[in-house]
């Protein structure tokens, strides 16, 4: 027998004997174990069975508790939310940042004698916003209700009956007017609250220079909390008007008409500015800072692309894109437009009208950007760019003194916007968004019954807004008195009202006249007695 097959058979029975080795180590274990038992005390081996207990109990819990793998529908359902969220959390920042944009603006346009009191203003007032929307003004606007206003309760947002992010016929709750948007309730409460912000700081800058501080943050508090979401709720509310076929996708009239018309109020009831209007012509006040207005633009714009693409409300590639490019090429088109009908008629390309054909081109393709084609959004930014160098002019010859031109381009392009709805839609079926569609409108065939609605809207708001608006202005005025005395106006609000100034150790405005102590300045000039700064 040959030497390897000596090995192998010595293998196969190492082999054979390993089972019956491997049960002698164990047997040997085993009585090493209850040797080691038996030389504890009986009190711990008592102890012994209820551990072995408790670990069995414990594992069996463990695997109790361990829930389902989700199915391959729900990690999807899932995704989509949390994209939905993000982008629907990610577009409302940029519209709050939209308020940094407002308040630069605001207070280049002024001067600096009320530097302090115009950011004061712009800071306080989302504050407020937030509070006012929180406990009334968001349960009036979307809960459910009659065609009127939100009677459901949920004010406070506190124990309220609502299962979102579910949709449709699943959804569960008292705020079934955004049952159509798949993100939780505080997502939905978030993006509708900086909207509201929004029309209240659009009235910031029309009373500017000589409200007091104090009206204006009650008038904010009832702007956002009664009037807002009263007219808000007959649009994106599931209200009267929406039932009625107008359409409003991201708030030409919702936000900038309703900011808009209040605004214009305030300017009534207060008066002009001292020393704006003499001897039937209208004197010039420059800003004192075109550089920082000039990034508020710049902001707001940015902002924009928050407000119009968010307004979506889940991502949607294609709407978020179409709706982006819509945005912008309306406004690019109203700041060129601007630009050229200043030149022309007043003759200088006026960098505070640049400035406002911009913002005028975006408040105007705000109603319609998911809904029309980007060549008629070209069409719309240029004549709403046209309209407010002569709105302007217009409210100046109506001695209604607007420091920053808010009711120039939030109202009056903000009318003009909705109007283009029924003008330029596209009608459903074409491939753009398709949610919520407007009829065709009237330029492409498809009749004035678009058109009628729109028309309908723009009246029905801004009658109920402008009768609440009087309300609050004129009952905060026999109350309280709304405009600072002439002293204090001449002096600055900033000390008047804040004690403190923008600017300490420059040179600023004190007189009545409105000249400038320290020798620089003067009236600012103007064309033909037109203003060339708002």
């Amino acid at each position: 027998m040959t030497v390897g097959k000596k090995k192998s058979k010595q293998v196969r029975r190492e082999s054979l004997n390993l089972p019956a080795a491997n049960f002698l180590t164990k047997v040997n274990r085993f009585k090493k174990l209850q040797r080691t038992i038996a030389r504890l005390s009986p009190s711990w081996q008592a102890c012994i069975p209820i551990a072995a207990i408790i670990v069995l109990v414990w594992g069996y819990a463990a695997v109790a508790q361990t829930p389902p793998r989700p199915t391959t529908e729900e990690q999807l359902a899932s995704l989509k939310v949390g994209m939905d969220t993000m982008w629907v959390m990610v577009a409302a920042m940029l519209v709050f940042f939209m308020n940094a944009g407002f308040g630069m603006l605001e207070t280049g346009f002024c001067r600096q004698k009320n530097a302090v009191n115009v950011l004061s203003k712009n800071l306080i007032v989302f504050a407020l916003s937030t509070i006012a929307f929180w406990a009334i003004g968001f349960a009036l606007m979307f809960s459910n209700g009659n065609g009127f206003i939100g009677s459901s309760g949920g004010f406070f947002l506190w124990n309220v009956a609502d299962n979102s992010p579910a949709t449709g016929d699943a959804y569960q709750g008292i705020f079934s007017a955004l049952n159509w948007t798949g993100v939780p309730l505080n997502a939905k409460f978030f993006f509708q609250l900086v909207f509201a912000g929004t029309a209240a700081t659009i009235v910031s800058g029309a009373v500017a220079e000589r409200v007091k501080f104090l009206d204006f943050l009650i008038f904010s508090l009832l702007l956002v909390g009664i009037a807002y979401p009263i007219t808000g709720h007959w649009i994106w509310g599931g209200g009267w008007l929406a039932d009625a076929g107008f359409r409003d996708f991201a708030g030409s009239t919702v936000v900038h008409s309703v900011g808009g018309w209040a605004a214009l109020m305030g300017a009534a009831f207060l008066g002009p500015r001292i020393g704006k209007y003499r001897d039937g012509d209208t004197v010039a006040m420059p800003g004192h800072n075109m550089s920082i207005a000039t990034l508020g633009c710049l902001i707001l714009w940015l902002g924009w692309f928050g407000f119009n693409p968010g307004s979506t409300m889940a991502v949607d590639a294609n709407a978020i894109a179409h709706i982006a490019i819509t945005t912008n090429t309306a406004g690019a088109f109203g700041g060129v437009a601007a630009t050229i009908t200043a030149w022309l008629y007043l003759g200088k390309p006026d960098l505070s009208m640049i400035i406002n054909g911009i913002l005028a081109g975006l408040v105007a393709i705000t109603a319609g950007c998911a809904w029309i084609n980007v060549p008629n959004s070209a069409i719309i930014g240029t004549i709403a760019g046209i309209l407010v160098v002569f709105a302007v002019t217009f409210f100046d010859n109506l001695k209604i003194d607007d420091p920053v031109g808010a009711t120039s381009v939030h109202l009056v392009c903000g009318i003009w916007g909705t109007l283009a709805v029924g003008l330029f839609a596209d009608g459903p079926g074409t491939g753009i968004y398709t949610d919520a569609f407007p009829k065709a409108g009237l330029l492409v065939g498809g009749g004035f019954g678009q058109l009628w609605a729109q028309l309908v809207g723009i009246i029905s708001v801004g009658g109920m807004t402008v009768l609440l608006s009087t309300i609050f202005w004129l009952a905060l005025k026999a109350l309280l008195g709304i405009r600072v005395s002439a002293l204090e106006e001449a002096e600055g609000l900033d000390i008047g009202e804040h004690g403190m100034e923008a600017y300490n150790g420059f040179v600023k405005e004190t007189s009545l006249d409105n000249r400038i102590e320290g020798g620089y300045g003067g009236y600012a000039g103007g064309s033909g007695g037109r203003t060339t700064k708002l």
